[in-house]
């Protein structure tokens, strides 16, 4: 672990993979809250993966971050040297709480809510290297895929449970803050969790992304989790056991986070019935919408039409990349004076990266198609015709929404809040029109005809345009964002004042 600032503070943020070394999504909304609520004393949490996997910090850190905790989940340093450890009573524990896990069941155990369980009666040490744990795992690998080999299901199970004791050294070592804030469950929302059970303090859960949906994404599309079973023995749709295993492992997660937080946020209505759905008590859910600086992106208004279709996010399978390059043939084929440029980081899968590029040049687009890395917004925008967005899962995008105050309609995929934001939420919204298209999911000929609809037709670009802008300036401002959290910290602080919480 390293602490970078070691100030006072009354707000913990805990950021897994994100803010300050990830650009974009999360980490922006991060850095806009606390720059945009001064008068409030901020700490961060980064969880990371692996030090390798972070360069330079990618934001200049606020005044008013003044604490910083950085620490890394998959780092093979501060590992207990290997030694035996005979079997003990106490790993009967690790046996209940894994029957909890496969339950499925909403009533936590008392032991998952204790430092003391995971310092005391199972520390990280035993699950690493006692005959009980080794017993365990050996016992569960003949009882639930003996058909795979047990090298890659030990891992598996290492690999999964070893984090849940590098949050656990966190909550241990963190300077106590006064109100913790997660913006997602996972590692993040259990260690969230963790510091509520143990010191009674509130807990604010502000989900971006469905968090298990988009892991359950990626196990489904994971290639190093490994299926032995040969078609004619697998159930139809059956997933490998070590994919169910990581899923109902981020479950677990989830409902863990979900029965410590309260109040439970989410950026739009469609993803607070989904966290229902997952586990969290309809009283505690509430919508807090994203906003974003609209006197300042208004400036980059422009009265032409840039014959330019721009897709802002990182260069990873789920912005589904290929299919917008894929769209951008279809459009330069039917317009040729079209471009595409895809603005943002590529070297978070370097190899799905390389693969846009091949794709790229494969159709003939390298003068069409261009990758331009991170970039300003705000050079961006005046030179950008249509926003599009051709994700396979998303929250409430930011960028959608700065477009819409930067005058520009949207082509976005039917995930997250994007047909909300299009077409627009409430009954009210609606009767503002439409603010782009709305298209299915990997399908490049939908986005192409969206795209050719908009950079062809004027009325109905400056139709969707107009809708945009009335809809960001009423429904998505920075102001009624901040004021939102400003109002919650404050209720919390002043609770805290009252005796109410037990810090």
């Amino acid at each position: 672990m390293k602490i970078v600032r070691d100030g006072d503070y009354d707000i913990l943020l805990i950021a897994e993979g994100t803010y300050p070394y990830i650009r974009g999504g999360v980490s922006s909304w991060i850095h806009q809250l606390i720059n945009g609520l001064p008068e409030f004393n901020f700490g961060i949490v980064f969880l990371g993966s692996r030090p390798e996997d972070y360069g330079k910090m990618r934001y200049e850190l606020p005044k008013n971050l003044t604490y910083l905790y950085v620490d890394y989940l998959f780092k093979d340093s501060e590992k207990p040297p290997p030694h035996y450890i005979p079997r003990y009573e106490g790993f009967k524990a690790v046996r209940d709480l894994h029957e909890w896990f496969r339950s499925g069941s909403f009533d936590i155990p008392d032991s998952v809510k204790s430092l003391d369980f995971y310092n005391k009666v199972v520390p990280f040490e035993n699950f690493l290297y006692s005959e009980s744990s080794w017993d365990y795992i050996q016992e569960e690998y003949t009882r639930n895929c003996p058909d795979s080999p047990f090298i890659d299901y030990f891992w598996s199970v290492r690999n999964m449970h070893t984090p849940i004791w590098r949050v656990v050294s966190v909550a241990n070592n963190v300077k106590k803050p006064k109100i913790i804030h997660s913006p997602s469950t996972g590692y993040a929302g259990f260690l969230g969790a963790l510091l509520h059970f143990h010191y009674h303090l509130p807990f604010i859960l502000t989900e971006h992304g469905i968090y298990v949906r988009e892991r359950k994404i990626d196990m489904l599309n994971a290639t190093w989790l490994k299926d032995n079973k040969t078609i004619f023995q697998k159930k139809l749709g059956e997933l490998a056991y070590a994919k169910q295993m990581w899923i109902r492992f981020f479950e677990s997660l989830g409902r863990i986070t979900y029965e410590a937080a309260n109040p439970i946020i989410s950026l739009f209505e469609g993803a607070r019935k989904i966290q229902i759905k997952y586990g969290a008590r309809p009283e505690r859910t509430r919508v807090i919408p994203n906003g974003v600086d609209i006197e300042r992106l208004a400036k980059v208004r422009k009265p032409e039409i840039p014959k330019v279709v721009t897709l802002i996010g990182r260069v990873v399978p789920i912005k589904d990349i290929k299919t917008f390059i894929k769209a951008m043939k279809i459009a330069v084929d039917a317009m040729p004076e079209v471009e595409g440029w895809i603005v943002g980081p590529e070297d978070e899968d370097p190899n799905y990266a390389k693969e846009c590029h091949i794709l790229v040049e494969s159709l003939g687009l390298q003068d069409k198609v261009k990758f331009l890395g991170f970039q300003n917004i705000m050079d961006i925008m005046p030179k950008t015709g249509i926003l599009t967005l051709t994700s396979i899962s998303e929250g409430m995008p930011l960028t959608v929404i700065e477009g819409f105050a930067a005058g520009l309609p949207c082509v976005a995929t039917d995930v997250g809040s994007c047909r909300d934001l299009i077409e627009g939420g409430s009954e009210e919204d609606k009767k503002l029109g439409r603010a782009g298209f709305v298209v299915p999911i990997a399908n490049p000929g939908a986005a192409a005809e969206g795209y050719i609809k908009l950079l062809s037709d004027e009325a109905t670009y400056r139709k969707c345009q107009n809708t945009a802008i009335k809809r960001v300036e009423t429904y998505y401002t920075k102001e009624q964002f901040l004021n939102s959290y400003r109002e919650l910290y404050n209720q919390f602080l002043e609770e805290i004042r009252e005796g109410k919480w037990q810090v």
